[in-house]
């Protein structure tokens, strides 16, 4: 029997384990010959690429961080001559300097292949039509969309992102049936289509969304405005090629992950200890055969959980949940520590209330101040705006333990992004 898929491997759990192995080897041995960095970390730990035997060596590797790549700006973990580095891409650091990562063309040709088979597990064939909306040139997004659904063989209609007016003629025009965007840029183009009166000459089944945490209340929203059968969150991170690095299937039950590709590890990211199956942690991830900047146990801060067993759609590639959202995206108010993320969950109960919420902070009179606004649900009387408040309130002191202010606001009234949107602002300096 011929396997079932064009471009994902069938691997049994023995199968997987052995050629992550070889991978392992092969990227430590890489490493070690060609790559000053990590050279250098292996030295300080007396590691040497013989000490690697088996999966439960890794352990043994040091963590690769955002912060090595920022001290070895603008090439850093190079372990290729530059003369095979076809390409290089970029993401924003913390401190103005760019994570920029580079490519070998076998690079190219692993990533293109990682990222048609995310086009495939989401139920897409060649006939389908897909439109990137997502940022081209130094971010690795839309290179990555247009590179996946060409080797796919779907046809590809790169508009980029915002430009709304375009984005809506072509996808009318040119019946496109797959959208590829960030979860904003689906919320904002679903609520453009119901405002210009489009939503009924939309031919599109699939959203496949990426680059941010996001909400099922969110996802549902733009479920309904573009009329979609179906949408598929889709991971990774320049760090690792770029996004393509996993996908939901049609079953929904996880992101499958392309483990012959990478090993994911989940940590728990203040001890660094492993953390069992099921719990989440801190995403880790070590590339198995990258060439021009390998990442050995990268720490992601992306926040998610391995989900054991095998998924009811029948591939056999392992998952781990939704990115449900970053360890440094964590603020402190009150000696509290909180993630954006469990205030959008507060807000999931009130049927009332919509996606869209920011979060505010400042300080006065030498005490912190939490204000969280929120956006009413179209068709939801601005009467209820005192009662809804004030029900978010007490929701929040109970689940997250600290006392916040809630505004409620019209539909539409928080600004829109074609890209991440920005959930928190802290004004305390």
């Amino acid at each position: 029997m011929g396997s079932k898929y064009r471009f994902i491997p069938e691997l049994s759990a023995e199968e997987l384990a052995a050629k992550q192995l070889e991978g392992l080897k092969w990227t430590v041995g890489h490493t070690a010959a060609n790559s000053p960095f990590y050279a250098a970390r292996y030295k300080d730990k007396g590691i040497t690429p013989g000490d690697i035997n088996s999966l439960e060596d890794l352990t043994k590797l040091p963590f690769t961080t955002a912060d090595d790549l920022k001290d070895g700006y603008p090439l850093p973990l190079l372990s290729v001559p530059e003369e095979r580095v076809v390409r290089i891409h970029g993401s924003s650091g913390t401190t103005g300097k760019r994570k920029i990562l580079s490519y070998t063309q076998k690079d190219i040709d692993t990533w293109k292949n990682m990222f048609a088979r995310c086009y495939e597990l989401a139920g897409l064939n060649t006939l389908d039509r897909v439109q990137v909306c997502v940022g081209y040139g130094l971010w690795t997004a839309g290179a990555g969309f247009q590179l996946g659904s060409e080797h796919f063989g779907a046809m590809t209609l790169p508009v980029g992102p915002g430009m709304l007016e375009i984005q809506l003629q072509i996808l009318v025009d040119l019946e496109a049936t797959c959208l590829c965007s960030t979860a904003s840029m689906a919320l904002l183009l679903g609520e453009e289509a119901q405002k210009a009166g489009l939503t009924d000459k939309l031919k599109l089944k699939r959203c496949i969304f990426g680059g941010e945490a996001h909400t099922p209340k969110m996802r549902k929203q733009f479920e309904e405005s573009l009329g979609l059968e179906s949408s598929h969150d889709i991971s990774g991170m320049t760090e690792l090629y770029g996004p393509g690095a996993g996908i939901e299937c049609l079953a929904h039950e996880g992101i499958h992950y392309w483990a012959d590709e990478y090993i994911a590890e989940i940590i728990d990211p203040v001890t660094l200890q492993p953390v069992p199956d099921g719990e989440i942690g801190e995403l880790v991830v070590t590339s198995l055969n990258k060439e021009a900047s390998p990442l050995i146990r990268y720490r992601t801060r992306d926040l998610t959980r391995i989900i054991p067993g095998q998924c009811s759609c029948g591939c056999s590639m392992p998952r781990h949940d939704i990115i449900s959202g970053r360890s440094d995206d964590m603020f402190i108010f009150r000696g509290v520590n909180i993630y954006p993320g469990q205030i959008a969950s507060v807000l999931e109960s009130f049927p009332k209330a919509s996606s869209e919420y920011q979060i505010y902070l400042e300080r006065r009179e030498g005490l912190d101040h939490m204000t969280v606004r929120v956006e009413r649900k179209p068709g939801v009387s601005e009467a209820n705006d005192s009662n809804l408040a004030k029900a978010i309130c007490e929701e929040i002191r109970k689940y997250i333990l600290v006392r916040s202010n809630v505004e409620i606001l019209k539909p539409g009234l928080l600004p829109r992004s074609f890209a991440k949107t920005k959930r928190v602002f802290d004004e305390r300096g």
